[in-house]
């Protein structure tokens, strides 16, 4: 048995239950607030961050990346034509790259920003950072996502998928991460048609639909959200 510990609103922990979804994997779910860095999180990650995989008793697999490649390397073989890994080497290095920019430079420039500002801040204690959204903060938040749908517009619109040919872990990553800015009203879907239509594809895979359909408590989730047409 797997066991994610995790956060509804996390991007990476939303991209490791997209990907345990779509091989197929039989998992739970273990929910924890990382601000409040719990004993039983930190005896599993000493950063306190999540995600963190345990499969049955053995160690914790920590971060989005090794457990990307764990669940390759442990099913992504026995799916065939559904891997998310490619085959090549040169269409992995892009699949990589495209997770690390959406969970790594996307994360840090966007949407981490507005998931704590606007959903982690209101759970939080004001001795852990709680409080009112930094305005300054969620403004760099809006300029910043201009310019990286831009880059993914180009992407999606000169290939299939957002790494090739090929449905990938890349499109989960990005998906994982627009997820978050959506459920908030923050991604401006009337700029860039080509990640809107290439967004309701992900959308219609059956392994989002738990995704949209958690809400924060005492915040309603934008129209866009669940509207599988947008």
């Amino acid at each position: 048995m797997l066991t994610l510990y995790h956060h509804p609103f996390s991007p990476s922990s939303r991209f490791v239950r997209l990907a345990l979804t779509e091989y197929g994997a039989d998992f739970q779910l273990v929910s924890v607030n990382p601000w409040e860095r719990p004993e039983e999180l930190l005896s599993r990650n000493a950063a306190g961050a999540v995600p963190v995989l345990v499969e049955n008793d053995g160690p914790s697999i920590c971060g989005p990346a090794p457990i990307m490649e764990y669940l390759d390397e442990t099913r992504g073989y026995a799916v065939a034509d559904r891997r998310l890994m490619p085959d090549h080497p040169e269409a992995r290095a892009e699949t990589r790259r495209l997770v690390e920019w959406s969970l790594g430079k996307l994360d840090q420039e966007v949407v981490g920003l507005l998931v704590r500002e606007r959903i982690y801040k209101q759970a939080m204690p004001r001795s852990a950072g709680g409080g009112a959204p930094d305005s300054n903060a969620l403004r760099v938040a809006r300029a910043n996502i201009q310019h990286h749908l831009k880059y993914f517009g180009y992407l999606v619109a000169s290939r299939r998928w957002l790494a090739g040919e090929r449905l990938s872990f890349a499109d989960f990553a990005l998906a994982a991460e627009v997820s978050c800015a959506d459920y908030l009203g923050e991604v401006p879907w009337a700029t860039e048609e080509n990640v809107k239509n290439w967004y309701a594809r992900m959308k219609s895979r059956p392994s989002m639909r738990p995704l949209l359909s958690e809400k924060v408590l005492g915040m309603t989730a934008a129209p866009t959200y669940a509207d599988l047409d947008f």
